[in-house]
């Protein structure tokens, strides 16, 4: 017969698709930093991008800050922490340590060798530690035939780059080309596709119904408020007008007159406020 207790010793979480990345990340936090940091610092949430650590002291998250490159690219090897970009570390009580993983034995076994193991003489023994932790997850990684991201060295499973990096790119080049359109809205889209490099003819699209919607939306609420006397960003609301009119109509600004009927078009309803702004 199969005693309780032997039952929940041989368990432990196996995250699968839909798992929760915090959970995931705290089953193989020891296994990754290292008994000794992870007496002294604990994954307690994720927020986006971010791993909160919970650390015993201000010098525990001053020296980790220094690996935390490493430490992210040892937790992005996990499939649901693959989002993860960066850590932010807390001062704060450790109520209890972290169960490594993939420890023979389930999670019960594996807190009582953490608690056996010898704790680190110093601070920078314990990061030592961790270095080779690290060194260790990507070397079995490596020898899976897995690869590195080109631009952050993280783990991946294919392709050039991680996807934190990819959606950076993503991120830079739509940031680039909103940019452009704010600042020269008479430039074509072949002109801006060559500008930006790497840009697709579907993104700049979504680019331009994108901020001709929240330039229209600012523009209105900036109507309603000067309708109750409220303060106004005149510089910038004339600037938006502008940007939106030449952005909608693509026509030459040379050619722009201000009471042209294309102009009066594009603004609509909120023609008669814009015109008082740029007059005021």
């Amino acid at each position: 017969m199969l005693r309780l207790g032997s039952i929940l010793d041989a368990w432990r979480p196996k995250p699968g698709a839909g798992s929760d990345p915090l959970v995931s990340v705290r089953s193989a936090w020891a296994e990754l930093v290292g008994s000794d940091v992870a007496r002294a610092a604990q994954p307690v949430a994720i927020e986006r991008d971010v791993l909160i650590v919970l650390t015993s002291s201000p010098a525990w998250s001053h020296q980790l800050s220094f690996l935390e490159p490493e430490i992210v690219r040892g937790l992005r090897a996990l499939p649901e922490a693959r989002e993860l970009a960066r850590l932010r570390f807390r001062v704060g009580k450790i109520r209890r340590s972290v169960p490594i993983r993939e420890s023979p034995g389930g999670p019960r076994r594996a807190n009582a060798e953490i608690a056996a193991e010898p704790a680190a003489r110093t601070l920078d023994d314990a990061l030592a530690r961790l270095r080779r932790s690290v060194e260790r997850t990507r070397d079995a990684h490596r020898a899976r035939g897995g690869l590195f991201c080109a631009l952050c060295d993280a783990p991946v499973d294919a392709g050039p780059t991680c996807r934190p990096c990819r959606d950076d790119q993503e991120r830079r080049r739509r940031f680039a080309c909103e940019r452009l359109l704010f600042e020269a809205p008479w430039l074509g889209s072949d002109e801006v596709l060559a500008l930006v490099e790497g840009l697709t003819p579907e993104q700049y699209d979504a680019s331009r119904r994108r901020l001709l919607q929240a330039w229209w939306d600012e523009m209105w609420r900036a109507n309603k408020l000067h309708k109750l006397r409220q303060p106004l960003d005149r510089v910038r609301l004339r600037k938006l007008a502008s940007s939106f009119v030449l952005l909608e109509t693509r026509i030459d600004p040379l050619r722009l007159e201000m009471d042209s009927a294309v102009r009066k078009n594009a603004l609509g309803e909120l023609y008669d406020f814009v015109t008082q702004i740029e007059t005021a």
